[in-house]
Formats: structure tokens, C-alpha cells, sequence
């Protein structure tokens, strides 16, 4: 299992389990900063390695009225300066082939988003920049395909990738966690990643994606007891007032006792032997 380096922390490779936070998008300097203090603290004091997420744009919407930024410039300025003001590493989205240079001088590691996780030019940019990747699997995908998606980062002689599950499509605006998909894409040989925040989302619930945010609690500590390097949270003050992922956004007031009990189910799984599969081979 590689150990990937992003910022200050690793990740992977027998590395004290990460998690990678922060609200679903720049939506002010004010609202950033805030989450950001908040999740420092927290993670300081449990003494776990913090990655600060924020999208500097959203470019994938269900409704053309949907919110999606602020604008590029002021939004990586915010987030490099979050970078600076705190000393944490910061990862943002790219869409398109032509952010990926700007947005790699503004933050420590890039994100490809789950519909984008095939789109092969984008995958190359972002690998080129140098900067560790973070690869979401695609809702469509099966998980052993992700092999392709960080075959063509490598291809790059970039080989800090992360893989991360983020539920797959389920019938008409449903999503569902296999866990097993945690196993299959820790056997690509990458650290993994659970993201249980976008993977409580419904679909296109009208004009707008829902969720069902009781779920992120029981599908963190599900993705912790089957092994994971890193945790992927979105997470804002006033969810409900979030202007976007609104349904499936943790409260930030609860991000502490998620982490802690994550935490507990984290440590008693590290102190166990790995588990063999039916044939014998070493998974986790």
C-alpha cells in the first residue's frame, strides 16, 4: 500500500487515519474560516491529521438557478489562505482540463469529481500539476474499474493518488455503500477513502440533490471497521442554509463526536491481524 504525502500529513501506507473536511463550496471568506478554525481545533486535539476541502466552484448542478461560486479567483485566494492561516493542507475540485495548473498553485492536492473520474484528459492535467490526487469513483462505476482512472494519473509519473467510494446508483434518486468496494479498490494498492457525506445524497430530488444525513454516522463507523486511510466529510455550521449539498452535509457541531467514535472503531480494527479472503490472500 503506497503512502501519499499531501502537505504536511500522510495518508495510506500505514499512516494514522486521516480525514479530509470542510463545506461542500466557497460560499464566503467568513463561512471558510469559520468551518476551518472549527475543524482544526477538533482534529488537533484528537490528534488527527487534517486535509481542509472546499470546492472553489460547482460545476456539476441539478437546476440552472443552483449556486455554483463565487468566482475563481477569490475563491482559491480563500482557500490558499486557509492553507496559510492554519497550516493544513487544502484539496479542491477541477473540472475542466485549464484549472488544473491555477488551482494546484492555490492548494495541496486536487480533486476529480465522481462524473469525471473517466474523463482521461483531466485525469492527465491534474497529474501533471504534480500535486497528489484524490479520484472519487464515479456513481456508475464498478469499484475494481477505478484501476483505470489512477492508471492514467501514473501514466503521468504521478503516483500520489487516493481512491475514494461515494456511493453507486441504485434505481431512479438512490444511492447504495457496498462495502466491499473498500476492499476491492484497497487491492488497486492506493489509499482509500470513504466520502459518507455524498454518499447519503439523493439524486436529483426535484430541482435539488436531497439526502439523508442520519446515515453518515452508521456509514462512517461501517467504512472504519472495514478499513480505511482517510475519512471524507462536507460539513458546514447551518446546513439547512447551505448553498450547496444542503440535505446531506454534516451539522459541524456534531463533527467531533463523528470523528471520536470513528476514531474508537479505527484503533480496535488496527489492532487486529489483517483479515484473509476466502482464498487466503491478505486484504486488509
Amino acid at each position: 500500500m503506497k503512502r501519499v504525502r499531501v502537505g504536511t500529513i500522510d495518508i495510506g501506507g500505514g499512516a494514522p487515519l486521516a480525514v479530509i473536511a470542510g463545506p461542500c463550496v466557497v460560499e464566503s471568506r467568513d463561512l471558510v474560516f469559520r468551518t476551518a478554525e472549527t475543524l482544526a481545533e477538533s482534529t488537533r486535539r484528537l490528534g488527527v491529521p487534517l486535509v481542509f476541502k472546499s470546492s472553489y466552484k460547482k460545476a456539476n448542478r441539478t437546476s440552472i438557478t443552483s449556486f455554483t461560486g463565487i468566482g475563481r479567483d477569490e475563491a482559491l485566494t480563500i482557500l490558499s489562505d486557509i492553507r496559510s492561516a492554519f497550516g493544513i493542507p487544502v484539496v479542491t475540485d477541477i473540472h475542466e482540463v485549464g484549472e488544473a495548473s491555477a488551482a494546484a498553485q492555490a492548494v495541496d492536492m486536487l480533486q476529480i469529481p465522481a462524473f469525471l473520474c473517466r474523463q482521461t484528459e483531466l485525469l492527465i492535467a491534474a497529474g501533471m500539476t504534480g500535486r497528489p490526487v484524490n479520484i472519487k469513483k464515479g456513481q456508475f462505476m464498478a469499484p475494481a474499474d477505478m484501476r483505470h482512472a489512477a492508471e492514467k494519473i501514473a501514466s503521468t509519473g504521478n503516483v500520489s493518488i487516493l481512491l475514494c467510494e461515494r456511493g453507486t446508483c441504485f434505481g431512479y434518486h438512490d444511492l447504495v455503500v457496498d462495502m466491499r468496494s473498500l476492499v476491492i479498490l484497497r487491492s488497486i494498492g492506493y489509499p482509500v477513502v470513504m466520502d459518507a457525506t455524498h454518499a447519503v445524497q439523493i439524486p436529483a430530488a426535484g430541482s435539488v440533490s436531497g439526502g439523508r444525513p442520519e446515515f453518515i454516522f452508521p456509514i462512517a463507523r461501517a467504512a472504519a471497521a472495514i478499513g480505511i486511510d482517510a475519512l471524507f466529510i462536507e460539513t458546514h455550521p447551518d446546513p439547512p442554509s447551505a448553498l450547496s449539498d444542503a440535505a446531506s452535509q454534516l451539522p459541524l457541531g456534531q463533527f467531533p463526536l463523528l470523528l471520536e467514535e470513528v476514531l474508537a472503531v479505527d484503533r480496535a480494527v488496527r489492532s487486529m491481524p489483517p483479515f484473509p479472503s476466502a482464498s487466503g490472500e491478505t486484504l486488509g
